[in-house]
């Protein structure tokens, strides 16, 4: 039997993330945690149910069982509905195929027995990999009063930064009139969010009409959008002001922990009127030591801290010794820096051992010419043994 809801929003979370190295060997991108006590996917989870979407498909492909486990029955973002609720939605056989995910349209497509089940007149489809809080029916109401097709949450970059993005070039109504992937030479800088919504049952054909061209790629971007606006659907940008980041490098995920230190950032997670929620396991508080001294840093529960930490962010369950120094850095959940080491401008990844007297990163002043820093990495798990030095 349908059970009718207003919008769907369906969570592309399956994707390997090779830009994030060692930290996605074992976890699909948006498990990788953040700021201290979060998932990447917990903005998006988070945003969906603040913006009272209670029904999300979270499509997963890529070493998907660390983030199932997390999602579990939804019960931290209050997703634990008899009425609609969270779902993850992995690729799976039917009777006369099967197959993984080949692109974002086809991945909406293979759960278009999903979406039905809830009749939408909506589907909001979402990233699970970016940082951002956004009201989503904010944008639900700019797309109803366009009568839209199609609305494309778009963010406004530094035009130099522009050639990065797809870009939507837009009349002074919004309209959408053209979409460059990754132009060259780019006329807008609205560059598109990946966050779209549609009126499903136009989105519906478009997806089964992708799903029979066999040179289709089956991307949104690439297929979906372009075919759109070929037939003169009705497709508008809604720009988004506040903060938002893409964490798909090491880069742009050491920069978003460091704007959570900056009171100026525009990312606060102090608002109690849009709660970013998580699942967290119960620590015990953290420790600070007598030869500790903490500055302008993140510390969260179950950290035992005898060592100088200063603008850091550590997640909980991480141990910092005697004499021991963390400047700049991102230390994930049960990482160890031993009595004496010194971490600077790196990535020390879950379960990571610094021993002692071990020199990790450098001192760094300003990012590379793309606009990247030289983060230093240690991966989950991974040991740098005592006195051993790894530059940036």
């Amino acid at each position: 039997m349908k059970q009718k809801k207003e919008c769907v929003a369906m969570l592309l979370a399956g994707g390997q993330g090779t830009r994030l190295g060692a930290l996605t060997e074992r976890v699909a991108k948006p498990a990788v945690p953040f700021g201290g006590k979060y998932r990447i996917i917990d903005f998006t989870l988070s945003n969906t149910v603040n913006s009272h979407i209670d029904t999300i498909g979270v499509l997963t492909q890529y070493q998907p069982f660390e983030l199932n486990t997390y999602i579990g029955n939804g019960q931290p973002w209050d997703l634990d509905r008899l009425n609609g609720g969270v779902f993850v939605l992995p690729p799976f056989m039917r009777a006369d195929s099967g197959e993984w995910y080949k692109g974002t349209a086809n991945a909406i497509y293979q759960n278009i027995a999903f979406i039905d089940r809830y009749d939408p007149e909506y589907v909001l489809v979402l990233s699970g990999d970016h940082i951002y809080k956004m009201d989503y029916s904010l944008m639900l109401y700019s797309h109803t009063a366009n009568k839209a097709d199609c609305t494309i949450a778009v963010f406004e970059v530094p035009i130099e930064q522009a050639p990065r993005f797809g870009i939507m070039n837009a009349d002074k109504d919004g309209r959408v009139t053209e979409f460059d992937e990754k132009p060259k030479k780019p006329r807008s800088n609205k560059a598109s969010m990946g966050i779209y919504i549609f009126n499903w049952r136009k989105l519906r054909a478009y997806l089964i009409e992708d799903e029979a061209d066999k040179s289709s790629q089956n991307d949104f971007g690439k297929n979906i959008i372009p075919n759109m606006l070929k037939n003169n659907e009705r497709m508008y940008a809604y720009s988004f002001k506040g903060y938002w980041k893409d964490v798909g490098t090491i880069s742009s995920l050491w920069e978003a922990n460091m704007d959570l230190l900056d009171r100026n950032s525009g990312l606060n997670l102090s608002d109690a009127a849009w709660k970013i929620y998580a699942r967290n396991s119960a620590e015990p508080p953290h420790y600070v030591g007598g030869h500790a001294r903490i500055l302008d840093s993140i510390v969260s529960e179950g950290c035992e801290i005898d060592g100088f930490i200063k603008n850091s962010v550590l997640s909980h369950s991480c141990t910092v010794g005697r004499g021991a120094a963390v400047e700049n850095s991102i230390v994930m959940p049960g990482a160890s820096i031993e009595e004496n080491a010194v971490v600077k401008y790196a990535i020390i990844g879950p379960g990571a051992q610094i021993k002692k007297g071990a020199r990790i990163g450098e001192n760094l002043t300003k990012p590379k010419e793309n606009g990247e820093w030289e983060i230093t990495l240690v991966g989950p798990g991974a040991v740098a043994e005592e006195n051993a030095v790894i530059k940036a």
